[in-house]
């Protein structure tokens, strides 16, 4: 479905958008809290993941794709002029389970793999009880649920297994889409939140907000420096405070190295063309990316997701001047 931000009857200028489920909660915030900024503008967004966001913006149907996943060498190396990426916001993803009790669980990253990969196939498996003791783990069967749809959360995901299971790196690997090698997929973040929710001893990934507004029990996370950490908005910030940020905006944040980083956490950029077709439209999306960048982020943690920091927020307001008409 797509989300039409509503302003005045006057509007006059409308900029088509799709891709990412990821941040699709603050885009439809950001969306109708600009209404009020600049009324002459309407947004058309399509959440339909971010693989088919970077396809439809590649082919020039949208104004801007949003993806949890930056643009590869080789997807780059296709298109037919400069592709920019403009990080809009950090977030994290919640590993998301269905047991009884809800228990508070603790899982590292070869656990996870493990399920996955589809040789940890029972709840009460050793690698999981031993990080869990005095929790009463049932012996059912694991039903570990993945995004079907081309997805930047798929991306964060594959590419966190990928950095702490070599087994992982060499037999899937990362990407918007991969051949998983056991499981059930479901559409888009909420897909995956209800799939879960419907599956007992199911297990699954998604962004945090998506999460807590479905109420699902999610696990702490292991970090790189052996510590335990749950998805918050300073685990995020922690994170992305240790990235190493290249000047085309294309980066990882998974597994950081810091004591209080969440291990699954990552960026979300809007992607365009440098040079944009219409002026009218070109210059008033680049204006919305300024305010995004900027007042925009004050809503950002009321949403659960992570602020941009304000070294990275000056270097995407240069970028923005590159964008010609």
């Amino acid at each position: 479905m797509a989300l039409v931000a509503t302003t005045t009857a006057s509007a006059q200028t409308l900029i088509n958008g799709a891709g990412s489920t990821f941040d699709y909660p603050i885009l439809s915030k950001w969306f109708a809290e600009y209404a009020k900024v600049d009324p002459s503008v309407r947004f058309n967004y399509q959440p339909i993941g971010s693989g088919a966001g970077l396809a439809q913006v590649t082919i020039r149907t949208v104004d801007f794709g949003a993806s949890d996943a930056p643009m590869t060498d080789k997807a780059i190396a296709r298109v037919s002029g400069k592709i920019l990426h403009f990080p809009i916001v950090t977030g994290a993803e919640a590993v998301v389970y269905n047991l009884p009790g809800h228990p508070h669980l603790r899982l590292d990253g070869p656990a996870i793999a493990g399920i996955y990969l589809g040789t940890i196939t029972k709840w009460n498996d050793r690698s999981i009880a031993a990080q869990n003791p005095g929790t009463a783990l049932p012996e059912a069967e694991i039903m570990p649920i993945f995004r079907s749809d081309g997805s930047g959360t798929t991306y964060i995901f594959t590419d966190y297994l990928s950095s702490v299971s070599p087994a992982w790196a060499s037999k899937v690997g990362k990407g918007v889409a991969v051949q998983w090698p056991t499981g059930l997929g479901a559409n888009g973040n909420v897909g995956v939140a209800q799939q879960v929710k419907d599956s007992p001893g199911g297990i699954g990934y998604v962004e945090l907000t998506y999460a807590k507004q479905n109420h699902m029990a999610y696990a702490d996370l292991k970090n790189a420096a052996g510590h335990y950490v749950a998805p918050t908005l300073e685990s995020m910030s922690a994170a992305v405070s240790t990235a190493s940020i290249p000047d085309d905006f294309r980066f990882s944040m998974v597994n950081a190295p810091r004591a209080t980083a969440y291990p699954i956490a990552g960026a979300s950029w809007l992607i365009l063309y440098q040079k944009q077709a219409d002026a009218t439209r070109g210059r008033k999306l680049v204006e919305f990316i300024r305010w995004a960048v900027t007042d925009g982020q004050k809503l950002s943690s009321k949403l659960d997701y992570g602020p941009l920091p304000e070294e990275l927020v000056q270097r995407i307001l240069k970028q923005a001047d590159q964008v010609s008409y």
